[in-house]
């Protein structure tokens, strides 16, 4: 039987957080629930828990709890200890999709910065307007 794991303990050795301390922060803001229900650092995980995780911007995580470590090592030991619900995957999958057909930002702008030209068509225009009013 294996013995159970911190929750911030685990989510930096699974690596989805660089420090323990940016774990116990997301966290804090109860951006992760276990089994549904808010967690705290210090709770306790098991095989078989349901992980949510929100990051702003990002779509909802869900990962399954399959192996328990508190020892941070290399990435395809880290993938080993939990595994993607296919919902998650498929979320992840339209927001990669609606980034990738979003709009171009540079095509979303009408008028962009002004040309020497326009700079002096404004400023003869502004003269003109200033000597009608005088």
């Amino acid at each position: 039987m294996t013995h159970p794991v911190r929750l911030d303990k685990w989510l930096w050795a699974a690596r989805f957080f660089k420090t323990r301390s940016l774990a116990v922060e997301a966290i804090g803001k109860h951006r992760v629930d276990v089994n549904g229900q808010p967690a705290k650092a210090s709770r306790d995980l098991r095989e078989g828990d349901l992980i949510t995780l929100r990051e702003p911007g990002q779509p909802a995580r869900e990962v399954q709890v399959m192996g328990l470590s508190e020892l941070r090592g290399p990435a395809p030991v880290a993938r080993q200890l939990y595994q993607e619900t296919a919902e998650s995957l498929a979320r992840q999958a339209q927001a990669t999709e609606q980034r990738r057909q979003g709009v171009e930002p540079a095509q979303a702008i009408e008028h962009g910065r002004p040309t020497k030209r326009d700079r002096r068509d404004l400023a003869q225009w502004q003269r003109w307007s200033a000597s009608a009013d005088s």
